[in-house]
């Protein structure tokens, strides 16, 4: 185990990718090989659907999940979420971590401070908030009926729903089909996630679990390296037709929670 630091992590990614080169006769035919996916990041079947890999180029350097030592200021068996570094750090009992590359909020949409994780998901369906549709109509109001649950939800393949008290805060973490959005600045307030590491946190963690946002301060304090790392991206308008035609409802079915 190693400290999570940006050094460390490019160590890691190396000794991850690197592979020994083996000679072959001059003769040999040069036949392109595809474009391999990282491990964890390849086809997944979940729950009836065929999940597609990540390609690599939306893992470049430290925005793929990693595991080490933790250096955060979070206790045990909690989840510290860094909005700033685009950081999402699963923290174990015995001070190791699992660190996940996370989209968060546009400016001033996000959560901060404390939250308890109380329900959690496969599947889910979405729904747009109130607040949502009267601060973006443009965006959201096309979908102010919602979307089942599958492939057509924004919400992904899991969810993970943040409370404050017996009071539920609208905000989840989340998977996405957004690749683009993933360690960058892009949503209306909750926390996306690739679909294959939505999943592995999922299977890893159990309710309730505490979760704690950091702030500007913190996230200086603690990864003053990746403080600010991304971009913001503007809001996706998305084509109801795409998710609500008639050729997207018989694209999709509902997901076979008994498949396994």
């Amino acid at each position: 185990m190693k400290n999570l630091t940006r050094r460390s992590f490019g160590a890691m990614m190396m000794a991850s990718v690197a592979a020994c080169a083996q000679q072959v006769p001059v003769t040999a035919p040069l036949i392109p090989e595809p474009d391999p996916f990282l491990d964890g990041y390849g086809p997944i079947e979940d729950d009836g659907y065929v999940l597609p890999g990540i390609p690599l180029r939306y893992l470049r350097g430290v925005n793929r999940r990693m595991s080490g030592i933790y250096n955060g200021e979070s206790g045990p068996n909690t989840i510290d979420i860094d909005p700033y570094a685009k950081f999402l750090y699963h923290v174990r009992a015995d001070g190791t971590t699992t660190r996940y590359p996370v989209g968060v909020a546009r400016a001033g949409k996000s959560i901060r401070g404390m939250a308890t994780i109380k329900m959690k998901r496969h599947w889910p369906g979405w729904t747009p908030t109130q607040n949502m549709l009267r601060t973006e109509p443009e965006v959201y109001e096309a979908f102010r009926g919602g979307i089942p649950g599958g492939l057509r939800s924004p919400l992904g393949a899991r969810a993970l729903y943040l409370y404050r008290g017996n009071r539920d805060t609208y905000y989840r973490i989340h998977g996405t089909n957004d690749l683009e959005s993933i360690g960058n600045s892009g949503s209306a307030g909750c926390i996306r996630m690739f679909n294959q590491d939505i999943i592995h946190l999922f299977d890893q963690i159990d309710v309730p679990m505490q979760v704690f946002i950091r702030s500007p301060e913190e996230s200086r304090r603690v990864d003053p390296e990746n403080y600010e790392r991304g971009i913001e991206l503007p809001p996706k308008i998305i084509s109801p037709e795409d998710l609500l035609g008639a050729e997207a409802e018989a694209n999709d079915r509902p997901p076979q929670f008994d498949a396994a």
